[in-house]
């Protein structure tokens, strides 16, 4: 059993009574009158050709890249839109 799953298990295994909510501030009903639900957006597994150092360059910025990548593709999209 790795460390994370022990961890998992550690915390499974508290009752709701153990669990320190003190730092989450309450929902107001103005919260839930506000609230409006959102479904993920389909993606599309593609194959592209970049450029070595376009590549390096979003990589170097660790973590999701790929999603950053898709980010800056859909800024210059709705930019074009105008």
């Amino acid at each position: 059993m790795t460390v994370s799953q022990a961890r998992l298990q550690q915390l499974a295994s508290r009752s709701d009574d153990e669990i320190d909510y003190s730092d989450i501030p309450e929902l107001s009903d103005s919260f839930f009158e506000n609230a409006r639900l959102s479904a993920p957006v389909a993606k599309s597994q593609v194959t592209m050709r970049l450029d070595d150092d376009v590549l390096a360059w979003f990589k170097a910025q660790g973590k999701g890249y790929q999603t950053r990548m898709n980010a800056v593709l859909k800024a210059y999209m709705q930019s074009q839109k105008s």
